[in-house]
């Protein structure tokens, strides 16, 4: 008796392994949560909570209003949008960059897979940093690379160089570094980012090929304190800068941003092409408008003072209820230590009183939970007393 033969599956092989290593994150992302109920405090994500910028809305309408037949024709990436942002980058990165070494793209997540084609062949290996944000391995399933990581180190969250040069093998392709870092707000210093030029220098002389260094600076703008953002292109040659206008403008799902070389990056006059045709054929390129806009996007800023304000007062509230944290240095993001290890049931617990965090186990770190910034005053006020109801409830000898 004949049976009938498996059904093949629908999704090909390369999109299946990226959905594994995109498990965890999207099983939390997806669960039901009542963000629309009124007392709601929504610390899950970077997402804005109040009224876009009037400023913002009205560059892009402005933006959307043709000005010639060949307004939304086909053709090349915007170049008035492209210089300014080479000018600014490099005023603020301390860099000489040529326009003709960036690309506009959908946001940093869009140049980073840019990036990714156009250096990295399937079976290459990549190395990132943990914890990390939550897509860079899935990117690199689906890119057929070979995912390595690195721990950061746990007392501050920061570069762990001999870790790192441990990692690194002849079929070692790439690196991401992410600074600012998201979750733990770390920005890494021009001492730790030598370091790793030096380090990825050596090892390409050793392989006998370029390791290219991918630099996911989405929150560089995003900084406290008087901070001033180090990109390792200063001191690496061979890097990608990877940019976004989604947090410094606190609009995420309105994408764009750009992926840019420095001067002193090998091979760029063949990399070049190689850029602009993926980023064509991919429809990496962001929307007529999106590009129009740029200019005077580039100009703008929210609120950060508010951010910093925000994050003063829920770091001196929380340490005084008796969580662990350290002050991040930038992006929109607390991460406390959960007062138990299973920060799924913390987080579960704070959802039940409305309370909306993301649990550590999303980006590999379990026993912490992550706190947007960009949640309102209201909900600061809100949820503080909840999170000291919590640590009472669950860790009473820390908060005593």
């Amino acid at each position: 008796m004949s049976t009938a033969p498996e059904a093949a599956s629908p999704v090909a092989g390369r999109v299946d392994r990226s959905l594994r290593a995109a498990g965890p994150i999207l099983r939390i992302l997806m669960q039901p949560r009542d963000l629309a109920h009124p007392d709601a405090c929504d610390f899950l994500a970077g997402n804005p909570q109040e009224l876009a910028m009037p400023e913002y809305v009205a560059a892009i309408q402005r933006a959307l209003v043709p000005d010639s037949p060949s307004y939304y024709s086909y053709g090349p990436p915007f170049a008035e949008a492209i210089r300014v942002v080479a000018g600014a980058l490099a005023e603020r990165l301390g860099l000489d960059l040529d326009p003709a070494d960036v690309f506009l793209t959908r946001g940093a997540a869009s140049g980073l897979q840019l990036a990714m084609r156009a250096v990295v062949d399937p079976g290459d290996e990549v190395v990132f940093m943990s914890p990390p944000w939550f897509f860079y391995e899935s990117m690199l399933a689906e890119q057929l690379a070979e995912p390595v990581r690195v721990l950061l180190t746990r007392d501050g969250f920061d570069l762990d160089l001999p870790a790192l040069e441990r990692a690194l093998t002849p079929r070692t392709r790439a690196v991401v570094v992410n600074t600012p870092h998201n979750p733990s707000g770390r920005l890494l210093s021009e001492e730790r980012l030598r370091g790793l030029a030096e380090l990825l220098e050596r090892a390409s002389r050793k392989n006998g090929r370029r390791i290219y260094l991918l630099s996911d600076e989405a929150y560089a703008r995003i900084l406290f304190d008087g901070r001033r953002m180090i990109t390792p292109a200063r001191f690496y040659p061979a890097t990608f800068m990877l940019h976004s206008y989604s947090k410094s403008l606190l609009a995420p799902s309105q994408r764009a941003g750009y992926l840019a070389m420095p001067p002193s990056m090998p091979d760029r006059d063949r990399l070049r092409p190689a850029l602009m045709m993926l980023s064509l054929a991919a429809g990496a390129v962001p929307d007529t408008a999106m590009q129009r806009a740029m200019p005077e996007l580039e100009r703008m800023l929210i609120d950060l003072p508010a951010i910093e304000r925000r994050r003063d007062r829920m770091v001196a509230e929380l340490r005084a209820q008796g969580y662990q944290l350290e002050s991040p240095e930038g992006t929109f993001y607390l991460m406390p230590r959960s007062p138990i290890p299973d920060a799924v049931e913390f987080c579960d617990w704070l959802a039940e009183h409305h309370v909306f965090a993301m649990p550590g186990e999303a980006f590999e770190l379990p026993g912490y939970i992550r706190l947007s910034l960009t949640a309102t005053d209201a909900m600061v006020e809100r949820a503080l007393p909840i999170f000291g109801e919590a640590i009472r409830l669950f860790a009473p000898a820390a908060s005593g």
